[in-house]
């Protein structure tokens, strides 16, 4: 039934605006749209919801992952010259090299937006 039909993170935050300058400016992301209460943003062929909540940073799991391929070590050095801080988890059968986590082949990152949302990219195709 779903199997086919894409899927869309959606992400509470308490400030839109700081969060459109966290989404645009530091991630890169495109608006595809901007809706009452939102904003879509496009990443690939997925979407990004953005929308106020008063449960903005309550979530305490990973909310959206990018798979980027062999691209990994290129975006997580420009993220980090942008300011964004990774944070390191104690996870079992992972290694950690500075701030990446090594789980055989799998290479991880994981960092927060503004509201505490947790983000993710991995080196996955």
């Amino acid at each position: 039934m779903l199997g086919a039909k894409d899927a869309a993170a959606t992400l509470a935050v308490s400030n839109l605006d700081r969060a459109r300058d966290f989404y645009e400016n530091t991630l890169g992301l495109t608006t595809a749209r901007e809706v009452p209460g939102g904003i879509l943003y496009q990443s690939g062929s997925s979407i990004l919801l953005v929308y106020p909540s008063e449960f903005a940073g309550t979530n305490q799991a990973t909310a959206a992952t990018w798979s980027v391929g062999e691209d990994f070590d290129a975006i997580v050095a420009d993220l980090k010259s942008k300011g964004v801080t990774f944070e390191h988890y104690d996870l079992p059968d992972t290694t950690r090299e500075g701030d990446v986590h090594v789980m055989g082949g799998f290479r991880a990152v994981w960092f927060k937006d503004p509201d505490g949302n947790i983000l993710n990219l991995a080196n996955v195709p």
